[in-house]
């Protein structure tokens, strides 16, 4: 509500007259609401109860926060990193994880992608052993590991936590699966032993669904890698003739350049891809 001369005084400033509370009878519209709303200017108005905020809480980074904050910045400043992504179809392997789950025994845990990546990560290893590796680099000294003892870093309510597969290379794929999902559980739940959270050589990273296009993973100091798995998308992807629908995933991993060139870890990635997309290669070579 607003008489024709606010109205014309509104129109001529370009002022749409619902940004403004009426002080008047009514709630009408009066000049002095005009006055006010020019003298404060639009970001202050508030017709639909919002209101500015002010207060700043300081929230002290204590515990297992400062913990994983000290780590993070110690393998950032250190570690001169090299990312490396490359896309995985993994239509078939998908198709092949279905079918296993379908004949799944009562002992055996549903697969899901996790333990194919783990076993492809160990398989690569066997040709590239200096992947699987922790650089002391006060001392200059690479410690190549012959076990592979896998990272899986998890999201938990009290942080992030990096529940330890220890000797991978003996386990087969059900025997991953089952492991990494002991551990994982455990560690959201909070029992995970110490031993459990630590003693990795080698990471995985993944935000599931979250895990975005590309992302560029931070090595978990003093390991040499991490294996990053960004989420799966169905995408049109040339079969030299035509588009067709194809299961995608990207993997953006990353390697301490100073102890692994270039060329060696995108060598260990395609490894990887080969075995992810033609999957029974992961029984063959295992």
């Amino acid at each position: 509500m607003a008489s024709p001369a606010v109205r014309l005084r509104a129109r001529e400033a370009g002022l749409d007259l619902r940004q403004i509370s009426g002080s008047g009878p009514a709630g009408r519209i009066t000049h002095e609401d005009l006055d006010a709303y020019f003298g404060r200017g639009p970001s202050q108005t508030n017709t639909l109860g919002l209101q500015t905020r002010t207060s700043v809480q300081d929230i002290k980074v204590v515990g297992l926060r400062r913990k994983i904050a000290e780590k993070m910045s110690i393998a950032n400043s250190r570690i001169p990193h090299i990312t490396y992504v490359e896309e995985v179809d993994v239509t078939a392997l998908e198709e092949l994880r279905a079918t296993l789950n379908k004949q799944e025994r009562k002992d055996q845990p549903k697969l899901t992608l996790l333990p194919f990546l783990m076993r492809g990560m160990v398989l690569a290893i066997a040709k590239q052993p200096n992947l699987n590796a922790l650089f002391d680099d006060a001392t200059g000294v690479v410690h190549q590991h012959a076990g592979v003892h896998i990272g899986i870093a998890a999201q938990t309510p009290a942080g992030l936590m990096v529940p330890v597969v220890r000797h991978a290379e003996a386990l087969d794929l059900w025997g991953c699966g089952a492991e990494a999902r002991r551990l994982t559980e455990a560690a959201k739940a909070g029992t995970a032993s110490r031993a459990e959270l630590s003693g990795s050589t080698i990471t995985i990273t993944s935000l599931g669904a979250l895990g975005g296009v590309v992302s560029t993973p931070i090595i978990n100091h003093p390991e040499v890698a991490i294996i990053g798995v960004n989420k799966m998308m169905v995408r049109p992807v040339w079969n030299g003739s035509t588009f067709v629908p194809r299961k995608m995933m990207n993997h953006s991993s990353s390697f301490d350049h100073r102890v692994i060139d270039g060329f060696d870890a995108a060598r260990f990635v395609q490894h990887i891809k080969g075995l992810l997309e033609t999957p029974t290669l992961i029984f063959i070579e295992g």
